[in-house]
């Protein structure tokens, strides 16, 4: 149900797809602060949250004849594709800075503003987990973020996904144990504070 009308997603969906820019905007506006949450979380950057957030919805309206709605619901869809552009982004942002060191090794005069953000992101949430989610596969990403910070039900992922359920449940047991398994290694004394 959209907050804002009461009326089934489905069917606001259904007009978004034949290219009622009105009942998309009734979508993102219900759906961009779980995204954008999402994005946040994965990213540690408001700035790069908000792109992929636009990104996200950009890619919605490209690809609405194509999109899967799960129980009367984009959202499974959008936190998928808000994996693959975060991805995307962390790639580029690699990449990117790469270039910069191949330029020019020192920098002469450091922008206080680089390392005063870099704080500022740095306390708002724990880089020891999100570092240790990028480092899964994309398949446990996509089902760690539906199952567990989504909280959608293994045959609401099953949908999304479009794979069985039994393949949900063994791949969420196995990423939950991967998760536990690179959270031990990276610091021993991080379970008190782990929180997906």
């Amino acid at each position: 149900m959209t907050a804002a009308r009461g009326t089934n997603e489905y069917e606001v969906w259904a007009r978004a797809v034949e290219g009622d820019a009105g009942a998309f905007g009734e979508l993102f506006d219900e759906h961009r602060d779980r995204v954008f949450g999402h994005a946040l979380r994965a990213l540690a950057s408001r700035h790069d949250a908000e792109d992929a957030t636009a990104i996200v919805f950009l890619e919605l309206w490209r690809h609405r004849r194509r999109v899967r709605v799960v129980n009367g619901s984009v959202i499974g869809w959008l936190l998928v594709t808000t994996n693959n552009v975060c991805r995307n982004q962390a790639r580029s942002n690699r990449r990117y800075r790469l270039a910069l060191s191949k330029l020019s090794p020192e920098r002469s005069h450091p922008d206080p503003s680089d390392e005063l953000g870099a704080e500022l992101d740095r306390d708002r949430s724990a880089p020891s987990v999100r570092e240790v989610f990028a480092q899964l596969n994309a398949r446990d990403q996509d089902i760690l973020t539906l199952c567990v910070l989504e909280e959608l039900t293994t045959a609401e992922a099953a949908l999304a996904l479009r794979i069985p359920i039994g393949t949900v449940k063994s791949r969420l047991y196995r990423a939950k144990n991967r998760m536990a398994e690179l959270m031990l290694q990276s610091t021993p004394d991080v379970r008190e504070g782990w929180s997906l």
